[in-house]
């Protein structure tokens, strides 16, 4: 029972302890984003690495989303007579929910894994401390890029998800299944409020930086070895997945 009770709790402190490093490690880097010399260059090349690369993979989530909730929904509708608020159904699941969720955890599963093995590998192979031997600060070089580039990049693609799903919805529910196209709409247009739209882009903020974060820390303090960067991608995948959940439960919370 003691010795339960001592694995607990080292384990409480080891989650403390790591919590605390990531928020040193969060301040640092976006301090270093008002330090010169500023690196705008660098920014543009991660939002296109993190950003513009996710949006294939974004975009087709985003469309099978919006057509099975459609689908889904017309059915569960139907029973009601109430077809004609499948528009509003949709538009208020993704944007409230799914579209911030699953545009966080696709951009986690594709772009923070990758971060994070980028980093992990410059870390291995003592690329980060040449940057520091010459006079470079790695966070303020490799870093802080990132982190300005998931909080630009995130709310973005999250209102890409966001539109294709909508249409997605519109292709099963109005050419599919014949919902009048015009109560689609317009049971859009009267149920989304500006709160919807802002709780929504508040989210994909808070869960772009998450996982950037995430992503950053866990490569710039890997362990040796492939065996090292391999356990920190899995690590950041994980941990970012749980952390959008965990955020999104706390966010909805405060709007609602």
């Amino acid at each position: 029972m003691a010795n339960l009770v001592r694995q607990l709790g080292q384990r409480s402190l080891n989650i403390v302890q790591e919590a605390g490093g990531m928020m040193i490690f969060l301040l640092e880097g976006l301090s270093l984003a008002l330090v010169p010399p500023f690196r705008p260059r660098r920014v543009l090349e991660e939002i296109y690495q993190i950003g513009v690369k996710s949006t294939l993979i974004v975009m087709l989530t985003g469309a099978f989303t919006g057509m099975v909730m459609a689908l889904q929904g017309y059915y569960t509708l139907k029973q009601y007579g109430s077809e004609g608020a499948l528009g509003s159904a949709v538009a208020l699941s993704l944007i409230r929910e799914m579209g911030p969720v699953l545009t966080g955890i696709m951009v986690s599963a594709r772009a923070g894994s990758a971060v994070t093995a980028e980093i992990g590998i410059m870390r291995i192979t003592e690329q980060l401390d040449a940057l520091d031997t010459m006079a470079v600060n790695p966070l303020q070089y490799v870093v802080m890029p990132k982190l300005l580039a998931g909080v630009i990049a995130v709310p973005l693609l999250t209102a890409i998800f966001d539109v294709v799903g909508i249409l997605g919805g519109y292709l099963v529910g109005v050419v599919l299944l014949g919902v009048s196209s015009g109560s689609y709409f317009a049971g859009m247009a009267r149920s989304v409020v500006p709160l919807d739209i802002n709780g929504g882009i508040v989210k994909s903020l808070v869960f772009g930086l998450t996982i950037i974060l995430v992503a950053c820390y866990k490569g710039y303090h890997t362990g040796p070895g492939a065996e090292g960067v391999s356990k920190a991608t899995n690590q950041t995948v994980v941990l970012s997945a749980v952390l959008v959940l965990a955020w999104d439960y706390v966010l909805t919370s405060f709007f609602m």
